[in-house]
Formats: structure tokens, sequence, C-alpha cells
């Protein structure tokens, strides 16, 4: 089976091609000729998967699958979420968007986040979500080279080493994107068995 992922971000295609299991093969928007930015309005998770891939669809005529991704801070009233990728302004790197963080958080003692995944699939004329979800806390610091975006800042609840701290394959476990995208793969093995 093949299937368009609408994103451009590299660490996240590399992310989910490591949970796919090799029956599924990954387009990606380059492979279409898909160069321009996606548009990611929406006020919801939901939402802004459901914008790329109609995106897709309507643009390109693919079956495809999308994820927006928030990390939603206790202390912060839910924040950053759907900002996440923009939480420090437009055009930022993740280091702007994670120094902002520890800098809201400075001094406050409810350190609880979760992270949130909503994913979109477009395919033969329907649409399905599937969301995972990861409890955890947001560090005081920086720890670990690896990963992206808010890894280096966030422990996950029965763990004592970030997201960057972990190998893609213990992340692919028990992440936010993990949990969702494996009930993709499931949905997707018993879609094509079905066909």
């Amino acid at each position: 089976m093949k299937i368009v992922i609408a994103t451009n971000n590299k660490n996240k295609f590399q992310e989910i091609r490591e949970l796919l299991p090799d029956s599924i093969e990954l387009v990606t928007l380059s492979d279409i000729g898909c160069l321009e930015d996606i548009p990611e309005t929406a006020d919801t998770l939901e939402g802004n998967a459901a914008q790329k891939t109609a995106f897709v669809l309507d643009n390109y005529a693919y079956d495809c699958f999308a994820d927006d991704t928030g990390l939603e801070v206790d202390a912060l009233n839910g924040a950053p979420g759907v900002y996440s990728a923009r939480y420090a302004g437009e055009k930022v790197t993740y280091d702007d968007n994670v120094n902002k963080m520890l800098k809201e958080m400075k001094g406050k003692e409810d350190r609880c986040a979760q992270f949130r995944t909503v994913i979109s699939l477009k395919i033969d004329g329907m649409e399905y979500f599937f969301e995972g979800s990861c409890e955890g806390e947001i560090t005081e610091e920086k720890h670990g080279e690896g990963g992206f975006g808010y890894d280096p800042i966030f422990k996950p609840k029965g763990y004592d080493i970030t997201f960057s701290e972990m190998s893609l394959d213990e992340k692919g476990k028990i992440s936010h994107r993990g949990l969702a995208v494996a009930k993709l793969v499931e949905f997707l093995e018993e879609y094509s068995e079905a066909m």
C-alpha cells in the first residue's frame, strides 16, 4: 500500500516511517510535486490535520494522512496547544519555542503536561481520525540531543529521561505520535485486507 504523508517536516517523516510496517510505503509531499506550505489555520489539532489532508486530496488527488500535534501544559491553561510549532512566533526554531517554554515555566511548581497527536486519514472518499496522547512533565532545563520540538524538556510519566534522551524506537512505543500511528497502522492493515 502506498500512501502520502502530508508533511514537509523531515523529523516527523523519519519518526513516522520508523513506526510503519514494510507493507506500507510512505510517499512524501515532494514525491508528488507538492512544494508549497500547506496552511494550518484551524483552532484545533483535528482541524489542522483535516486541513492538510483536504489540501492534498483537493490539489493532488492522492489518499493521504496528516497529523497535528500539540503540547498542552497544565500551568499554562493548556497552552501552547494548537500553537505549539509557532509558540515563540512565526518562522522560529525548535530552540526558540523550547526557550520560551522554559521562561514561561520558571518558578512554577505544577509542571504537568501532555503531548497530543491527532491524525486525519482521507482514503477512498472517507475521513478517519486517530488520536494518541502521552502524559509527562516539563523539565527545568534541556536534556539530550535527539528528537525534535519540545523533546529536550518533556519527560514522559514513569521515566526519568526526556524524549530527547530516548532512541526513536523507545520513544515510538510510548509517544503520542507513536500511539496515534499504531491506531492508523492497525486500521490500514485491516482496510487493505478487506479490499
